[in-house]
């Protein structure tokens, strides 16, 4: 993560906003947490089947896709760069064991908790630069060294196919509002040896439109129209090592 999320997450009255506010019950953020949290739990059950997995959220903030999987994973692991976080994450009852990592530096191991494992990363492409999401890969790579190893699922919460671009020009270079298209992350993930083999959408509307009622039930009627997840603007890629 970079330096500025580490410096704004040491705050403690930040981190609650996060929680409380931006998480807030039928706000955008958690509606979008909820769709979520359903195709995680299936996805875990049909791809491990009985065999409980290890958790490796890397990036983990309060602990919401922790919490996401509790009873289908054996144990979690958090990894995160503010300690403020992690302890927010156990205080509203997220189930893990948290690791602090350095903000910059050499790539993080993860625990050695055994296979088969799924790591997650949510919320924290368009967080970072480049070489963040570089680091962060190669933690995965090192989670999942082969195809047998597990999964990995990863967020992007600003495709840039969706209609949340066409704001892009009137915030040319103002960091919020990083965007990646399906194939820029497909390329991350190609550099460290991962292959997308399943994509979802989880909304096709910005939250500038989730209070508008009509708006609202064209999101649902359009997401569940065949090839709509290329078009969604928050998106989860499921992925699986192939190659060192």
């Amino acid at each position: 993560m970079t330096t500025d999320y580490t410096k704004v997450f040491q705050d403690s009255d930040a981190v609650e906003k996060y929680e409380t506010i931006t998480y807030a019950p039928d706000s955008y953020a958690s509606q979008i947490n909820e769709r979520q949290q359903d195709y995680l739990r299936t996805l875990v059950r049909r791809e491990f089947g009985p065999l409980a997995p290890v958790q490796h959220d890397f990036a983990c903030g309060t602990g919401r896709a922790i919490r996401t999987l509790h009873g289908l994973v054996r144990e979690a692991h958090g990894y995160d760069t503010s300690a403020e976080m992690m302890a927010k994450a156990a205080e509203v009852g997220s189930r893990a064991n948290w690791h602090q990592v350095a903000a910059d530096g050499p790539v993080p191991h993860p625990e050695p908790a055994g296979f088969p494992a799924i790591v997650t990363m949510f919320r924290l492409l368009l967080n970072v630069d480049e070489t963040v999401r570089d680091r962060a890969l190669a933690f995965a790579a090192r989670a999942l060294p082969t195809a047998d190893s597990g999964i990995l699922v990863v967020e992007n919460h600003g495709n840039a196919g969706s209609v949340r671009h066409l704001r892009a020009r009137k915030h040319k270079g103002e960091r919020w509002f990083a965007e990646l298209s399906h194939e820029e992350v497909a390329t991350l993930l190609d550099r460290h040896g991962f292959v997308i083999v399943e994509r979802r959408g989880f909304s096709m509307i910005t939250p500038s439109l989730h209070g508008n009622p009509v708006a609202r039930a064209a999101d649902a009627a359009m997401r569940r129209m065949p090839g709509s997840d290329a078009y969604a603007v928050n998106v989860l890629y499921t992925a699986r090592r192939v190659h060192a």
